[in-house]
């Protein structure tokens, strides 16, 4: 019989602030101000204390502020007070007015302007608004115009994903991946204040995401488009293992779908939504679950086989949340929540210190420390498990 422990929101919370723990207080910079990241997962000693990711200091400012809403550690406040200062004052640039991408120290080192990361400081300063953190709603406002004036267009309802330092240049590119966030954080944003024109953007970008199935792949979501969202079904199949703009379709991000349609379904309720959930859910394990070994391939071809085999931790994190939600309306996905948990359990957990590793192989090996910039710092593992936790909560 499967576990269903990670049923009980208790559970639930004990897990988040296992990962709360496990990044505390090294993850802040003393030297420099702002969000150290760059934490080894096998024993969470700092490996590089000088470099500062935009996404990364905004999702520790999430996680912190949850912890903060949860009633966790007393310092989880001063730790989100912490990284938001950072986002307005070290990544904020006041004279081109948009968030630096990557700093060394405090010196900024890449100023390109990403909608994925703007959309992540937008996601940030909503929680810290939730959890009544001193000056979020100022940042919440400041990102939220950037996203407005800087990435949205009309025309097609989305979001650019890519500009210059000065703005003078917006790259051609278009992805899902920018919306997708951009998305997640006007739904945080709408939950934050109840404004209205927070949730009207977030159904018009739920309204615009775009599906192709004419290479027999039964109405996946595609990733990269041209300025015009055409699908680019050649963009970067080269660079397979590209961090952000990997070639394939991605059952990670089916689920995340999935996940976000059943958030905007509770604020604004249209069947629809539910039943693209459970097709885009469904899809993700069809196309990404692995039979043999368990767990989601990174990505897929147009033939449904593995491009990179390789498993992440986030997206199946990413699951657990789809499969809670979806379970409230269906019981018989719990039956992948639960398993769902047990595979990451056994695999992605770790025992230790309860923080999850990011990436394993096909097999659930550690080839590698998995040392890079851009780390994950217990977001999707947390958020997830805050998810699962508010829809058990509502079933009682």
């Amino acid at each position: 019989m499967a576990d269903s422990r990670f049923r009980n929101p208790a559970v639930l919370r004990n897990q988040i602030i296992q990962v709360l723990n496990f990044y505390y207080p090294d993850i802040l910079d003393i030297h420099y101000g702002g969000i150290i990241a760059q934490l080894d997962e096998r024993d969470g000693h700092v490996y590089d204390s000088r470099t500062k990711h935009l996404v990364a200091n905004a999702r520790a400012v999430h996680n912190f502020s949850v912890g903060t809403m949860l009633d966790g550690p007393v310092w989880c406040r001063t730790a989100a007070e912490w990284g938001l200062q950072s986002l307005s004052t070290h990544h904020w640039d006041d004279f081109h007015e948009g968030y630096d991408w990557l700093l060394e120290g405090r010196d900024t080192v890449d100023a390109t302007r990403y909608c994925y990361g703007h959309a992540f400081v937008l996601l940030a300063a909503a929680r810290a608004l939730q959890a009544g953190i001193d000056g979020a709603r100022t940042e919440l406002d400041r990102a939220f115009g950037v996203i407005e004036d800087r990435f949205w267009e009309e025309r097609y309802g989305l979001c650019a994903d890519q500009a210059s330092e000065d703005w003078a240049h917006v790259e051609s590119y278009r992805g899902l991946n920018a919306n997708m966030h951009t998305l997640e954080a006007l739904l945080a944003a709408y939950e934050a204040t109840e404004e209205q024109v927070f949730l009207d953007r977030a159904t018009a970008i739920a309204d615009n995401i775009r599906s192709d199935d004419t290479d027999g792949m039964n109405d996946l979501l595609w990733e990269h488009y041209t300025s015009s969202w055409e699908p680019d079904f050649e963009y970067n199949r080269d660079q397979p293992t590209h961090q952000f703009r990997p070639w394939g379709y991605m059952a990670g991000h089916h689920a995340e779908w999935a996940k976000l349609l059943l958030v905007l379904h509770e604020h604004q309720p249209e069947k629809s939504l539910v039943d693209r959930a459970e097709e885009l859910f469904e899809a993700a394990i069809d196309i990404g679950w692995d039979d043999e070994y368990g767990g989601f391939y990174y990505t897929v071809d147009e033939d449904g086989d593995p491009v990179v085999s390789d498993k992440y931790s986030w997206a199946h994190t990413e699951a657990i949340g789809a499969a809670a939600l979806l379970g409230t309306y269906d019981e018989s996905y719990l039956e992948w929540y639960d398993r769902l948990w047990e595979h990451a359990e056994t695999n992605f957990v770790n025992p230790r210190h309860g923080n999850w590793y990011e990436r394993l192989t096909r097999e659930h090996d550690r080839d590698d420390p998995n040392r890079n910039v851009a780390v994950e710092p217990g977001y999707h593992p947390l958020n997830n498990a805050w998810v699962a936790m508010q829809a058990f909560e509502g079933a009682d």
